[in-house]
């Protein structure tokens, strides 16, 4: 049964909240047939999945994962959340991983033991978990223009219990946190030719934003480097790494070829995920609403909104791609962000250095709920995640870093509306 939607708040681990549930699409074109796909995807997001053979629910996870349900990672549909202290699991973080030079095509090469991703769950006395693996936050002080000290963090991968040995010198390791859902079918929807002007205009101060082409000839849109073009691939592709699930997409068990305990389990049905299943996902995640702008109307607001046109933010998050897009606040393009976001792992057209230009809508909810910004969550503050910005952000943030304090303070608020 599909939980009752006023209820949607804060459903799960460790991930962030949001301040209120996520507005609905549901209602003018929508019919009955629609609301009962929808329900059904609500009630497939909150479900536990287990291990076959389990007596406590649906069969199919495994033998090794991430977690048991989509809402482990995307609590009340929001952003997850890395470790905070030392030694603290990772309950709603991921790490992606690749050895090598990508393949054909720029695909990230999956590691020989442990594939696209660390799986941190097994099957209890059958399956090891792939390991384990925490964050030490490294500070760094950082000088504004005006004397104002702000101690940046960065994180130091701790790897633990490997069951099949080191990952080898030639391994990238990419700590992500699941971002938010709310407005996705709204980014699906924009035109790729919409994402391809913005990529050939001059955004200024050498911004030049670029598409992911993947190699079947779509483009990018979601995925902090844009590696995936619709939402249905995000969804199978979520349901493999995150909870171990086969689809007809992606029919495999998630088992490297040294992990023999994995590949002996049984496998009662394959898919264990069905076509029309994905697609009452896909519709629960297209009806999702965009997050609602707050309140706007103060002085000090509108001297936050001229001043992040006039420091050129919108040079990638730009307010409105289409008429689907009010309010996204972002390009949907791959941007070189510098050294110190550099993750070291190339996707298809995305380089170390290259992000997807996160959408700013929702950042009040985030803000008011404690959440953690940027793909790995090292920023505890919108201001922290600016200061983190480099490369084509260089000289938005050089900008930044010299208003004195309460224009700082009125862009912050204005950003803390969106």
């Amino acid at each position: 049964m599909a939980i009752p939607r006023p209820a949607r708040i804060g459903l799960l681990c460790g991930a962030a909240l949001v301040a209120s549930a996520p507005a609905w699409n549901v209602g003018a074109g929508s019919d009955a047939t629609d609301d009962k796909r929808v329900g059904r995807g609500e009630a497939l997001f909150e479900q536990r999945w287990y291990v076959a053979p389990s007596g406590f629910g649906p069969w199919g996870r495994g033998p090794t994962s991430n977690a048991e349900a989509c809402a482990d990672c995307h609590a009340g549909y929001g952003r997850g959340a890395p470790p905070e202290v030392a030694d603290e699991p990772m309950t709603a973080m991921v790490l992606r991983l690749s050895a090598g030079e990508p393949s054909g095509g720029g695909a990230p090469q999956p590691h020989p033991a442990y594939g696209l991703q660390l799986q941190t769950q097994g099957t209890l006395g059958v399956v090891p978990a792939e390991g384990a693996a925490t964050i030490d936050w490294i500070e760094t002080p950082v000088t504004l223009g005006d004397g104002t000290v702000i101690a940046l963090r960065r994180p130091q991968i701790r790897m633990q219990a490997l069951a099949f040995g080191e990952l080898g010198p030639a391994a990238a390791v990419s700590a992500r946190i699941p971002p938010p859902l709310s407005g996705l079918g709204r980014l699906e929807s924009i035109p790729d030719a919409a994402l391809e002007t913005l990529a050939a205009r001059d955004a200024g101060d050498g911004i030049r934003g670029r598409v992911n082409r993947l190699p079947d000839g779509t483009v990018g849109r979601f995925g902090h480097k844009a590696t995936v073009a619709s939402l249905r691939e995000q969804t199978a592709l979520a349901l493999h790494e995150d909870l171990g699930l086969t689809s007809t997409a992606l029919p495999m068990q998630n088992c490297p070829s040294p992990q023999s305990a994995c590949a002996r389990q049984p496998h009662p049905s394959l898919p264990e995920v069905r076509d029309d299943q994905i697609d009452d996902l896909v519709a629960l995640l297209r009806t999702l609403a965009a997050p609602r702008r707050q309140a706007a109307d103060e002085a000090a607001t509108r001297r936050g909104e001229m001043l992040f046109a006039s420091l050129n933010c919108g040079g990638c998050h730009v307010p409105r791609i289409s008429p689907a897009s009010p309010g996204a606040y972002t390009d949907l393009l791959l941007h070189d962000l510098g050294a110190g976001l550099a993750d070291g792992r190339p996707e298809f057209a995305a380089g170390p250095r290259d992000w997807r230009t996160a959408p700013l809508w929702g950042a009040g909810n985030a803000v008011a709920s404690g959440a953690r910004f940027l793909h790995d969550g090292r920023a505890r503050t919108l201001e922290e995640a600016i200061l983190w910005h480099g490369g084509e952000a260089e000289a938005a943030r050089q900008r930044y870093a010299r208003l004195p304090r309460s224009d700082r303070t009125a862009l912050i608020r204005f950003l803390s509306t969106l």
